[in-house]
């Protein structure tokens, strides 16, 4: 069996990596590729300078519908292009799904045959054999998929066909073990066909009118039939999957890749013309965020948005920022990816082969692309936004069924149902301010246009606003746009941050098409600034803002190298670029927030590291920075801070891992030393948690996640050193 010597190795392994990772929990379109067309205003783009009053249109919300449906018991729906994309892109959270009892259900798209050839490391490539290459890599997903719940490598599956719609039909794959489940469904589609003289794939499914893709088959499959899918079909393939299966949470790849220009530092490989992922990637993405919308959109009197959340996740992507797990986790990605890959020596009982030969035997931890070693979320902020009222109340915010949800709890837990404010399809990143009256600002990323074609295919940011303090909301969203003025360019606006200034103004941020930060602003007297961009800076997504003891606005992102910082001089200036470059690589996104001596902390994962840098700037001092400490705090991706000042105390920072459990919240000290200090419901959390002090001075730091029951679960950190 080449890397494993028996069965009981295989699950020794998988015990003692899942012990050592124990923190590292659910964090929770190529049509416009080279597009030359003449540049077209988005409708929603302001005119003008700045100093011209903004017109904004309005974007209607009123539906016909009674709120959400009654959540379900936890599920996670997975929809992706080939087989593997799960394996490489979105775990280590499949198997903490899995691991945690919680039923995943994986729809693969293509038949992932590509040319047919599997080819064995250090052998020369066999011949072609497209249906065999198909039969290999889905034997290679169950081998996989049994090891992550925890069964034998080669667990018999219940194979079966499933009835869908348009007289069609797909292969099941379904395995439960000790009380867990996993469910794979093959369509099949064909990664590359003739239609005609042309060749035709996943793109062209989805950008071209007129396409049709066939099926193909594994030998060894209980589907005998090769049927043809249009655009249509497809999505409606996919909303009937989804109605099936009524998941808590789904996820995508990436619908909206970055640019990438392609040269002998960065190769093309299987990249897309001018982005950075598989063409097949961003058309299964779009595909799903299409069927998303569809399903979570319909509207009629009697009708309830099912109430789900997303997550999408980076693919190629991964190879050109820096890698953000920590060995323990990359071991772990390759344990099962070593199972998907396989060996043709191996004993499986799949005639055609045994799994996708060139992962197999350690050949991910040997490859440059290194996609096993990083795990990024395409919308890195995603998560609950919460305010605090008076008397320990709250408001939480999150999107369900792609639209934004509120609900109002309190520090006892006792919450209301949450109520539909519409906006959809919404990404699932968003940011709330509060002005100084008490009225409340949502700001987040719609889905604007998901259509085949670039010029349809549109992304913009949009608002709502309350009508009163802690009332209701008024009738319909504010379209604000977005920086990039050509169609198929909108797809590459990031999801707004936005902070209230102390002059009153509201800043709104939003990482732009070149990767760098353009900003609108709110004036005082209701007018919008036009679109302007910040001086330079190459950002990942996932920015995040602060105003310090001064009155002055912080916004910082991650770069490759280093964290951007940019700020005001005075509390009514412009932003501009900060004088420090920090010295910590940063594998992931930043968290900020002011103390309450007025300073700056700042908080991101080191690369490749569970470790965890807390940088102090002080009240107006633009060079003075110094690190607090640099913890170590198990799981990956954005670490949210929150200040635990007390009088018994001195004061200190909690951070909350994302995604994690949680009662995984770290007390650091002055002095750098780190401490479990919270307890809370043991459920996984989709997201970054909202981190905020409740109450009158020196308050109650809590946690507000929404857990996989798309609930909010609010946890009170205590102070250890309070007693």
């Amino acid at each position: 069996m080449g890397r494993w010597s028996s069965f009981a190795d295989v699950a020794l392994s998988r015990r003692t990596l899942l012990a050592s990772t124990a923190a590292v929990t659910v964090a929770g379109a190529v049509s416009g590729c080279g597009e030359t067309a003449a540049p077209v205003r988005i409708p929603a783009q302001a005119d003008g300078d700045a100093g011209s009053r903004t017109t904004v249109r309005r974007l209607a919300t009123t539906d016909a519908r009674d709120g959400f449906a009654a959540v379900g018991a936890p599920a996670v729906v997975q929809i992706v292009a080939h087989p593997d994309d799960d394996l490489f892109f979105m775990n280590p959270d499949v198997v903490q799904n899995l691991s945690a009892g919680i039923p995943v259900t994986s729809v693969y798209i293509t038949d992932g045959g590509s040319y047919g050839v599997n080819t064995v490391p250090g052998r020369p490539d066999p011949e072609p054999d497209i249906p065999a290459y198909v039969s290999s890599r889905q034997q290679g997903l169950r081998q996989a998929y049994a090891l992550m719940l925890g069964a034998r490598i080669f667990a018999p599956w219940q194979r079966s066909v499933l009835a869908l719609p348009g007289g069609r039909t797909a292969e099941v794959n379904r395995l439960e073990y000790g009380g867990r489940t996993a469910e794979l469904i093959f369509l099949n589609l064909r990664m590359h066909a003739k239609n005609g003289a042309r060749t035709v794939n996943l793109t062209r499914l989805w950008g071209t009118p007129g396409v049709t893709l066939p099926t193909q088959s594994a030998p060894e499959s209980p589907v005998r039939q090769s049927y043809t899918y249009t655009r249509k079909d497809l999505i409606e393939t996919l909303v009937f999957l989804l109605s099936r299966r009524k998941p808590t949470l789904v996820r995508t790849l990436d619908p909206d890749p970055d640019t990438q220009v392609h040269d002998e530092r960065h190769p093309r490989g299987s990249d897309q013309h001018g982005f950075s992922d598989h063409p097949d990637h961003t058309a299964a993405a779009l595909f799903a965020w299409r069927a998303l919308a569809e399903w979570g959109g319909r509207t009629g009197r009697g009708t309830q948005a099912p109430a789900f959340q997303t997550e999408a996740f980076r693919g190629y992507y991964n190879q050109r920022w820096p890698k953000n797990l920590p060995a323990p986790t990359v071991a772990m990605k390759a344990l099962y990816l070593n199972a998907y890959g396989g060996e043709p020596s191996w004993q499986c009982g799949n005639e055609s082969g045994c799994g996708d030969y060139a992962f197999g035997q350690d050949s991910v931890l040997r490859s440059m692309k290194g996609w096993a070693r990083s795990t990024h979320r395409r919308y890195p902020n995603g998560g609950p936004k919460a305010v605090a009222g008076t008397g320990g109340a709250l408001a939480v915010y999150g999107v369900l069924g792609t639209r934004l949800a509120r609900w109002t709890t309190d520090l006892s837990g006792r919450q209301n149902p949450p109520e539909d404010l519409g906006g959809g399809p919404l990404a699932p990143s968003i940011s709330v301010v509060r002005l100084p009256d008490g009225r409340d600002m949502i700001f987040a990323l719609r889905f604007s246009s998901l259509e085949g074609t670039a010029g349809k295919n549109l992304r913009e940011i949009v608002m709502l606003r309350q009508r009163t303090a802690g009332g209701a909301f008024e009738s319909s969203w504010v379209r604000l746009g977005s920086p990039e003025t050509r169609p198929w360019r909108t797809r590459l606006t990031g999801a707004p941050t936005a902070v209230l200034g102390a002059d009153g103004r509201v800043h709104l941020f939003v990482r732009n098409g070149a990767k760098g930060v353009s900003t609108r602003v709110l004036r005082t007297d209701g007018t919008w600034t036009a679109w302007s961009e910040l001086p330079t800076g190459r950002i990942q997504e996932g920015l995040t803002a602060t105003v310090d003891g001064r009155g002055l606005v912080h916004l910082f992102g991650a770069s490759s190298t280093w964290v951007e910082h940019w700020s005001q001089r005075t509390p009514s200036g412009d932003l501009r670029k900060g004088t420090r470059r920090f010295a910590h690589q940063p594998g992931d996104v930043p968290d900020a927030i002011t103390a309450p001596d007025g300073s700056v902390l700042l908080g991101y994962r080191s690369v490749a590291s569970d470790e965890v840098v807390i940088e102090r700037l002080a009240a107006g001092r633009a060079k003075r920075w110094t690190t607090v400490a640099k913890p170590r705090i198990g799981g990956f991706g954005r670490v949210s801070l929150v200040d635990s000042h007390a009088a018994t105390s001195g004061g200190g920072v909690l951070a909350v891992p994302s995604g994690s459990r949680e009662e995984l919240v770290y007390d650091i000290t002055s002095g750098g030393r780190t401490s479990l200090v919270g307890t809370g419901a043991p459920s996984l959390t989709v997201g970054t948690p909202a981190t905020l002090t409740v109450g009158a001075a020196p308050g109650t730091p809590v946690s507000v996640t929404l857990g996989l029951d798309g609930l909010p679960h609010v946890t009170r950190l205590r102070d250890i050193r309070a007693g």
